[in-house]
């Protein structure tokens, strides 16, 4: 049995979010920043090792016609130094805008820390990939 990890990768930092084991649920992790990127790494390793993760989900932030950006081509870059683990990607197209309805609806203040959007983003790339895969 293993878990998936999903990854919100951005320029400041990287929002990480777990399944279960049974792959039905997305769980919030933590954040990390995203530089120095061998830390970055180091912590990614770290994280997936202790909780037994065979994939990971790096959010593909996508054009809004679909097209690969420099965003895009970033987490793409990023993605290509993590080796062990398949990779798989998925289309996060406005899901900071959902992670930010999101906290607002559960009434967390995030103006002062960017990075539970950066979680809760990670949160909905995983759902996304969890409901994709049933």
């Amino acid at each position: 049995m293993y878990k998936v990890m999903a990854l919100d990768v951005g320029t400041k930092r990287i929002g990480i979010a777990l399944s279960d084991f049974l792959l039905m649920l997305a769980q919030g992790h933590s954040y990390i920043s995203r530089k120095p990127e061998d830390k970055a790494l180091e912590a990614i390793y770290k994280i997936a090792k202790e909780n037994h993760v065979e994939k990971i989900v790096v959010g593909l932030p996508l054009n809004m016609d679909g097209t690969k950006g420099f965003q895009a081509q970033d987490c793409e870059e990023f993605a290509s130094k993590i080796q062990g683990y398949e990779i798989i990607f998925e289309d996060e197209r406005l899901t900071s805008d959902s992670a930010e309805e999101n906290l607002r609806a559960k009434k967390i203040d995030f103006k002062k820390d960017k990075g539970l959007v950066d979680i809760e983003s990670a949160c909905i790339i995983l759902e996304q990939y969890i409901s994709r895969k049933k």
